[in-house]
């Protein structure tokens, strides 16, 4: 593929990123399996998934003509005029996969429309049930749960503050369990988090509380957070009890990424109220989010005033093939226990990561959804300075040795740095090896940075 100069002078969609301190971007022009190739032929290894998304590798045979065959036949069809059999397919697919309660599925574009489409159904269910004061909605900080203007104002980034104020009505904010650096026992960080989150719920009036929003295992926010099982046991506990429905945010954690469906599914006292889902259901192929909710309040609200809100693109024939063919490979070539299988094997790099390198404090994650943090010195904890964002350096050495990770900083680096390890799920054990190598090579290049600063 030949660029022109004009092209590669900035009329690509990163020409609107931030330039301060950052290094140019490749410019791919193929890709497979696990594999990205530049405009030089130069490969590297997509070791994040792009966002976390492409689940199943690039350049998949049975996506590709699926999609295609869906285009031929019905490109678009729009759900409040039309019905389509890939709509049911996919819904009837997602159903049997996340299990009890969860029947009924609202399709979106992505993941911030997919929690704004969650947001919306539970605010107009609450209205049709004679409940309009519940319009709070809490969730962690730090956390993300999209990138529009609403999900921005639950997401916990305090460095959002300036942009957010007067511009949109912010979500209350509750201490998530950061266990690294709170200097007890997991399962007393967690307590803690869920005492503060009940006397919010008091203070607020759980009248007036709509939902508790939460990722089970944490995104780029958290560096792959996972809470101790007493956490999510307490907090399904007080959602009951003070009446609030609980969100699950899994756009990433979800569709397999942990070892099974849905990160829930690793719970025995909590099933969430809602579930969103994005990004490994269509794992990059097309645009598609998911809201997976029980059959009940689906079919009390649409006896009651239905659900009035909808986009253009959802239940997208061609999106709904994609995902289908998707599904069809994470079964047939059974990527949820290869992600918990070589997630083990990953986990055991990285921990040999942390025990050589001595700017890496911890790792944590489960499955094929791994954060490698970043710190000046191991027993004080200490963070690197603001002006020298580590994941960043860490980012463009690991790109240099053909590497791709992912890492952007939340609240300013308030709660720590850390980069993302989240190959597709046809990884191997060999593949797993080789990431450890390269980013061997990549933490070498960081020190070297942070020493010719001093």
């Amino acid at each position: 593929m030949n660029v022109t100069p004009a092209l590669k002078a900035g009329m690509f969609q990163d020409a609107f990123f931030s330039r301060d301190g950052s290094e140019p971007v490749p410019l791919m022009v193929r890709a497979e399996g696990i594999w990205m190739f530049d405009e030089h032929g130069k490969p590297y290894i997509d070791g994040s998934s792009g966002p976390i998304a492409s689940n199943i590798g690039h350049a998949n045979e049975r996506v590709a003509r699926a999609m295609f065959q869906q285009a031929m036949t019905l490109d678009y069809a729009y759900p409040r005029v039309a019905r389509h059999a890939t709509n049911a397919a996919l819904t009837e697919r997602l159903c049997r996969l996340a299990g009890h309660p969860f029947e009924r599925v609202g399709l979106a574009s992505g993941g911030s429309e997919a929690m704004d489409l969650a947001l919306k159904f539970l605010r107009q269910y609450a209205v049709a049930k004679g409940l309009p004061d519940k319009r709070i909605l809490v969730s962690n900080l730090p956390s993300y749960h999209g990138a529009s203007i609403g999900t921005l104002a639950i997401s916990g980034d305090e460095s959002l503050v300036p942009f957010l104020s007067g511009f949109a009505v912010s979500g209350a904010k509750v201490p998530a369990p950061m266990t690294y650096r709170g200097g007890l026992s997991p399962e007393l960080i967690a307590e803690q988090s869920v005492a503060v989150l009940e006397e919010k719920f008091l203070s607020l009036g759980p009248e007036n509380i709509l939902a508790y929003v939460v990722e089970p295992v944490g995104g780029v926010a958290t560096g792959c957070l996972v809470p101790p099982p007493v956490y999510f046991r307490r907090i399904r506990e007080l959602c009951d009890k003070y009446g609030v429905f609980l969100v699950f945010d899994e756009i990433l954690c979800g569709a397999g990424r942990t070892g099974k469906f849905l990160a829930c599914q690793h719970l025995e006292n909590c099933i969430p109220d809602v579930v969103v889902l994005a990004k490994g259901i269509a794992a990059g192929y097309s645009p598609l989010g998911a809201v997976l909710l029980p059959a009940e309040p689906v079919d009390e609200l649409a006896n009651l005033t239905g659900f009035n809100f909808s986009h253009t693109y959802g239940a997208n024939p061609i999106s709904c093939a994609a995902a289908l063919a998707v599904l069809d490979e994470y079964e047939s070539k059974d990527l949820m226990t290869n992600a918990a299988q070589v997630g083990k094997h990953l986990r055991q790099v990285l921990e040999g990561l942390k025990s050589t390198s001595p700017i890496v404090g911890d790792v944590r994650g489960i499955g094929l959804l791994y954060a490698v943090e970043l710190v000046v010195d191991k027993e004080s904890k200490a963070q690197f300075p603001y002006d020298f964002n580590v994941t960043e350096v860490a980012r463009t050495e690991a790109l240099k040795g053909g590497l791709i990770i992912y890492s952007r900083r939340t609240s300013r680096g308030k709660y720590g740095d850390w980069f993302i390890v989240a190959p597709p799920l046809t990884a191997t054990e060999a593949d797993c090896k080789e990431i450890g190598e390269r980013l061997e090579r990549a933490l070498v290049g960081v020190r070297q940075k942070l020493e010719s600063r001093i």
